[in-house]
């Protein structure tokens, strides 16, 4: 496997003011937050039970989260406990419910929205049990709104990602051709808007670049599919398709198959499951949710050690282009 340059840098907050808005955690001094002396008693035990929120298993992503929880919990001598919420807000409240119950050690959650995840951050609060955020960025306001904390966010460098796809529809198309570009996007989550803001911001570089109004895909395939084939019909000349996530992307290029378009329209998006990058599709990002479960769970025990941990942890992401190949526990 071979892959062209990372996207971004690895991130620790050191923002003192800030970062209530930009980690949504509890910190110290220096970007840190800081070890709490008082851990659910269950953190003592032998092998002290970690509870795992995850949206779904469809998406491959998320298959690829749940084996390296698993994985690493059992090298580190923890236990998971792993709650599968099929993508249903009220369902992922309920499992943290059952956490609590079940006086787990701490959660890790990937939240199914940045915006009700904070009921499920505040549930855990009340308990005292530490909360790890994963993937998908908590809505800050609403945690301050509720007086609601997080240990810790790992994730990827969203804008990062974003900007440099931008960066290389320039690269590939110029800055002078006319550019009418669609954006598959999912407003209700924090990260792929951030992905769309840097995505966006690059292709300003062609002054002939009109960027459309976001397509909400629901991240689903079949949705995704739907509103490009709207798009495509509503939008004739449009000539250029970004998928902020990897069910977009497959979508999107179902969608101009169809239409007839693969000579027409350029694609650039977060990586594809199993999808090669060839004709239409020219470039993606790719994450590694394998490592940031393992991440989390390495800051879980730093935490539980009672040292300080970085209040938020940002991956760098791997650039693809035509002929790549994007590794096995790589997604968008």
């Amino acid at each position: 496997m071979k892959f062209r340059k990372a996207l971004g840098i690895v991130a620790v907050g050191v923002f003192a003011l800030s970062l209530a808005a930009c980690s949504n955690a509890a910190t110290g001094e220096g970007g840190e937050t800081e070890a709490s002396g008082d851990l659910p008693a269950s953190c003592a035990d032998e092998n002290p039970t970690i509870g795992v929120a995850l949206p779904n298993t469809i998406n491959p992503y998320y298959i690829a989260m749940q084996g390296g929880f698993e994985d690493h919990a059992e090298e580190l001598g923890y236990k998971v406990d792993v709650a599968i919420a099929n993508d249903n807000e009220s369902d992922q409240l309920a499992q943290i419910d059952a956490f609590v119950q079940k006086k787990v050690c701490a959660i890790a959650l990937n939240a199914v929205n940045s915006d009700t995840g904070v009921a499920s951050v505040k549930a855990a609060n009340q308990a005292g049990i530490p909360v790890f955020s994963v993937n998908v960025t908590i809505d800050p306001e609403g945690l301050t709104n509720q007086g609601a904390t997080i240990i810790q966010y790992v994730g990827a460098d969203q804008t990062t990602g974003g900007k440099q796809l931008g960066e290389q529809a320039i690269a590939d198309l110029g800055t002078t051709d006319k550019l009418v570009v669609g954006i598959l996007g999912e407003p209700s989550q924090i990260p792929t808007n951030q992905r769309d803001e840097g995505f966006t911001e690059a292709i300003k570089a062609n002054p002939n670049a009109t960027v459309l109004e976001t397509l909400d895909t629901n991240v689903d395939p079949a949705v995704a599919l739907q509103v490009t084939g709207e798009l495509l019909q509503g939008n004739p000349d449009v000539n250029v398709i970004f998928g902020d996530t990897g069910p977009a992307v497959v979508g999107a290029l179902q969608a101009i198959k169809e239409a007839g378009k693969s000579d027409s329209i350029k694609v650039y998006g977060f990586c594809a499951a199993d999808t090669p990058l060839e004709g239409e599709y020219v470039a993606c990002a790719a994450q590694e949710p394998y490592e940031y479960a393992k991440i989390v769970l390495d800051n879980v025990q730093q935490y539980l050690s009672g040292e300080d941990v970085p209040a938020e942890v940002l991956q760098p992401l791997k650039l693809y282009t035509t002929g790549e190949e994007v590794g096995a526990k790589e997604f968008g």
